[in-house]
């Protein structure tokens, strides 16, 4: 079973590598293989700042996480990026819009202090090209074609995450504003649906991009928000069954037992159902 590994902790916080994280310098170097073992140097050398400012960007989080007084129980790194795992979501709106804007607010930092380099880099003509090291063209333009491309990656770290897909920042940002008026339930429901077609548009830009990224990517949301989406109903569900001191049915059929009172997850309707003495008496939560 694959497993993460910890190498370390950052301000308190425990730091683990997923294992397959090692998939994507795998991949770099095979996809990079001109240039010869400088260059493959100068691509791990890249890959490790981007993933620095990744675990920038899920520290964003986590520091303010603990300013509203909520923990994190880790940071773990994948290919496709980071995830702070907290010990709770706010109910909040507002601690959970800081919350999520924390992460691109660091990528935003890091990208206009990097920028005078990359305007620099421009003057002096040098870009981005298919390898970072040359031997015609020498260390000196690899490092900073290295550091181009850690602002580029910053840039699309602040963008991909506020784009408004659930569970990614700007989606929280927008369940966020949506449970204001709709409830924090239905807000996340309406958040999961929105983020289903923007994970499309994800995975259709693996096309263009001749990448398969975009599609873990758009499988990372798709999974990550069903998930969370099914704990928030389980959590409410448990909210609503202490009030009545009610048993919760996850998969069993309250049907096929003695008369029940209690709350059953129906999954053909994928709605939970409140029930009483075997009849139906309300639900909630449908897709």
């Amino acid at each position: 079973m694959l497993r993460s590994f910890k190498i370390g902790k950052l301000f308190g916080i425990p730091l683990y590598v997923h294992t397959t994280f090692f998939l994507l310098p795998a991949w770099m170097l095979l996809t990079n293989r001109e240039g010869g073992p400088i260059n493959a140097l100068f691509v791990l050398l890249g890959l490790a700042a981007v993933f620095s400012c990744v675990v920038l960007h899920e520290l964003g989080h986590a520091l303010v996480a603990r300013w509203f007084g909520i923990g994190t129980e880790s940071i773990t790194l994948f290919p496709i990026g980071g995830v702070a795992r907290l010990q709770r979501m706010s109910d909040k709106p507002f601690e959970e819009i800081c919350i999520a804007v924390a992460g691109p607010a660091v990528n935003l930092i890091l990208a206009l202090t990097i920028f005078p380099l990359v305007a620099l880099n421009a003057q002096l003509g040098i870009g981005l090209g298919n390898t970072f090291y040359h031997p015609d063209l020498g260390a000196g333009i690899a490092l900073a074609r290295v550091v181009y491309w850690l602002w580029a990656a910053n840039v699309g770290l602040l963008l991909f995450n506020l784009l408004p897909c659930f569970p990614m920042d700007g989606g929280r940002v927008l369940r966020a504003v949506l449970s204001i008026w709709k409830g924090q339930l239905r807000a996340t429901e309406i958040a999961v649906r929105i983020g289903l077609f923007v994970a499309f548009f994800i995975a259709c830009l693996s096309v263009p991009a001749r990448s398969p990224m975009p599609i873990f990517l758009a499988l990372f949301v798709l999974f990550a928000g069903q998930m969370e989406l099914m704990g928030l109903r389980q959590l409410e569900a448990r909210r609503r069954a202490a009030r009545f001191a009610l048993p919760v049915i996850v998969e069993d059929d309250p049907t096929s037992a003695p008369p029940f009172s209690g709350i059953a997850w129906d999954s053909r309707a994928r709605v939970w159902v409140m029930w009483h003495n075997g009849q139906i008496v309300g639900h909630w939560g449908a897709n």
